[in-house]
């Protein structure tokens, strides 16, 4: 049985496609994570170092060694925004 070779072109661009639109999501995905792999299955508590690592460091996945917080830290706070029932 013979191979239809003219099948082959259009197979070999959208596999090519798929190739490219996947690695550019990964990319995309570790850009806007600072070039971490996602997290998955994250709890409340992860989430709250999150919002803090983000009102610490301006970023969700960024952590600092410095042990002295920004000038804005002390009032950018959540607690604010909550409100008690």
């Amino acid at each position: 049985m013979p191979v239809p070779w003219e099948a082959l072109i259009p197979f070999g661009l959208v596999t090519a496609m798929f190739g490219v639109t996947g690695t550019a999501f990964n990319i995309a995905r570790r850009v806007s994570n600072d070039g971490k792999p996602p997290r998955y299955g994250l709890d409340e508590w992860d989430e709250m170092m999150m919002e803090r690592d983000q009102r610490i460091t301006g970023s969700l996945r960024g952590q600092k060694s410095d042990p002295t917080p920004p000038e804005n830290f002390a009032t950018n706070s959540t607690w604010y925004t909550k409100r008690s029932i």
